[in-house]
């Protein structure tokens, strides 16, 4: 599972090499290819159960504005697990909301969810389903 979090930090780094360069070699005069359009695609049990994992390890470090890459070697789909709003508290237990963006081929969607911390102190996902923008 290490591969799958690894392919997110050597793309941040090829991104902040490329935009942090010579100044002057970017004249912004060329418009950035859009994002693929939202199609819904639903991922697979195996996908899911990467973004879970992320979720746990993400919310477990606690960091302040942290997100945590994930990828599944064998279907291709990657994505990144982001917290959002403060912790509350369900049935005596901390519980997070979190975004989840999901990217196989050419097609993305986002999925929201909720994970609780357990007594053993890792957290649980309690909930996972396509995001809904209201």
């Amino acid at each position: 599972m290490a591969a799958g979090f690894s392919g997110g930090c050597s793309l941040s780094l090829q991104l902040d090499s490329m935009f942090n360069g010579d100044k002057n070699d970017h004249t912004g005069s060329i418009a950035p290819a859009p994002l693929p359009k939202e199609t819904g695609v639903q991922p697979s049990d195996a996908d899911l159960a990467y973004t879970r994992a992320a979720a746990s390890e993400v919310l477990r470090r606690g960091g302040k504005d942290a997100s945590m890459p994930w990828e599944n070697p064998a279907s291709g789909a990657r994505g990144t697990v982001t917290p959002i709003a403060s912790a509350y508290t369900v049935e005596g237990r901390t519980c997070r909301d979190f975004l989840a963006s999901y990217v196989s081929g050419t097609s993305q969607s986002w999925m929201q969810g909720e994970a609780c911390r357990e007594k053993k102190g890792g957290w649980e996902v309690r909930a996972l389903k396509p995001w809904k923008n209201s």
